[in-house]
């Protein structure tokens, strides 16, 4: 994985800082850490409702000091964005192509040489879906690295880490139980999230 903003030295530091102030300036209370057996990990990212679901992560991850990368559509890392974009920590998705995102996710995480948690939105889009994509799924299951439930509820202003989460096999089970667990939170937009 590339070098990012979570792991360059000082900017590190003044950025964390600046996510405990604003965070609780603004309400939010951050909850959970990163299990010890998730230095390398896949975050589920939900509700994913708004652009301000990339902000708000970012601090919470400076909070809880993890190095996340995440997925974006590749309009997003258009010139002149696209260093920085890719510093944020994000991974240019081409969402019209047909490339193998999980196999490469796969490979990304286990050649990695220090933590890493990859950030997955299972709705794969900002845009109200009752479906969720399982590539969260197959990638954490083809790494052999935990799956972690993260949420940002804005209705009542947390945000954090919650349980991690042991597939079983069973796809459908699994994702059913996953849904269970996000049911109650409440995105930017609450009428585009749907977990039941």
């Amino acid at each position: 994985m590339h070098r990012t903003i979570f792991d360059t030295p000082v900017v590190n530091t003044l950025l964390r800082a600046f996510s405990l102030m604003f965070l609780k300036i603004m309400g939010w209370k951050v909850q959970g850490r990163l299990p010890p057996n998730g230095q390398k990990s896949v975050l589920i990212a939900a509700p994913h409702t708004s652009n301000w679901d990339l902000p708000y992560p970012l601090m919470v991850a400076f909070v809880l000091r993890l190095n996340i990368h995440w997925m974006g559509k590749e309009e997003i890392f258009k010139p002149p964005f696209r260093g920085l974009m890719v510093w944020l920590g994000g991974i240019p998705v081409h969402r019209d192509k047909s490339t193998n995102l999980v196999a490469a996710s796969v490979e990304a995480i286990k050649a990695a040489t220090g933590p890493v948690q990859l950030i997955v939105p299972p709705e794969g889009t900002r845009s109200g879906t009752r479906f969720w994509k399982t590539g969260f799924y197959y990638i954490a299951v083809g790494a052999q690295v935990p799956i972690v439930m993260a949420y940002m509820d804005y209705d009542k202003k947390i945000s954090g880490l919650g349980p991690v989460f042991q597939p079983t096999g069973d796809i459908e089970a699994d994702m059913a139980a996953v849904k269970a667990f996000y049911a109650p939170f409440k995105g930017r937009h609450p009428d585009r999230f749907e977990a039941g």
